[in-house]
């Protein structure tokens, strides 16, 4: 299968991803106490990805996990090779040289994530150990989905202290679905605080330039004790968080669109292209156009 695919460029309608910038998961991961044994580096969603493709000779930086809720594909592990059907999952650990693709003709859709941490060699043992290898099969994938996307959503709300232990802290119960099938639904509470309603707001505010009193006006505080809890329970100014947000966003847009940087930094409220390209390069390391060009996943 891997000789005959035809390299074509990518793009699957739904398709979704957030790569967690690097300084965050060293700063606010990896030095977590609750969540530097275990934590999610990217994640995504690719539906019917005709022509998915990836190899690397020398592994990843990271553990991968994808799992394939409809269509097919193949994988390679080292020297395994395994076709996957829906309902499938494989884990290639990092630093382990693999290939995957997806069926030209039945192209998989899946749900894809990249982790680390200093116990995540012992959770991909783990999968090795229970399946005898690197591929397993899920039942019923309701409750992993489900998971999965709440994990994605809180990511989605930004790289605030609460969101990335939220977010980082199901990553165990996700694995485990995906190991054991026998666990029991657990409850949500829907209820927000002023800071969780800040959030909402800026999330769906990406598209304009906010100022402080905006921010602090929309959910009805003074704009010092709305910073004051704001930076408390975050670990983020306001308009630093609203910055990432809107960073997450132009990720999108650089990844899934061919629109130009000057486009993208229009469609985030920013009329100045290179003030926007400072803004990127400061979250992400790198300049828009340099992350363009390199694949995550």
């Amino acid at each position: 299968m891997f000789s005959e695919l035809q390299r074509k460029k990518e793009g699957f309608q739904g398709q979704k991803a957030i790569v967690i910038p690097r300084q965050i998961l060293s700063s606010r991961c990896a030095e977590n106490d609750l969540i530097s044994p275990l934590y999610i580096t990217d994640i995504g969603y690719y539906p019917k990805a005709k022509y998915h493709y990836r190899e690397r000779p020398q592994g990843a930086d990271q553990h991968i996990l994808i799992y394939c809720h409809e269509g097919r594909g193949e994988a390679r592990i080292n020297n395994s090779r395994y076709a996957i059907e829906a309902g499938d999952f494989f884990v290639a650990p990092l630093k382990t040289a693999h290939v995957y693709a997806a069926d030209e003709k039945a192209p998989w859709t899946i749900y894809w994530l990249h982790f680390k941490g200093s116990l995540s060699d012992s959770i991909v043992a783990l999968f090795q150990k229970q399946f005898n290898g690197y591929k397993g099969f899920l039942q019923n994938s309701e409750k992993s989905i489900g998971l999965f996307n709440e994990i994605y959503g809180q990511l989605e709300r930004g790289y605030g202290t609460d969101q990335l232990q939220y977010a980082n802290m199901c990553l165990w119960h996700f694995l485990t679905t995906l190991v054991y099938h026998d666990q029991q639904d657990k409850g949500r509470a829907d209820r927000q605080d002023a800071v969780e309603k800040a959030i909402d707001f800026l999330k769906n505010k990406t598209d304009q330039l906010l100022t402080l009193e905006e921010i602090a006006e929309a959910v009805s505080l003074s704009v010092p004790h709305f910073s004051y809890l704001f930076k408390k329970k975050t670990g983020f100014a306001p308009i630093e968080y609203f910055n990432h947000l809107k960073v997450q966003k132009a990720c999108q847009y650089l990844l899934f669109t061919e629109m130009r940087v000057r486009e993208i930094a229009q469609e985030l409220g920013i009329s100045d292209p290179y003030y926007f390209s400072r803004m990127f390069t400061k979250v992400m390391g790198m300049p828009p156009k340099e992350y363009r060009e390199k694949k995550i996943h």
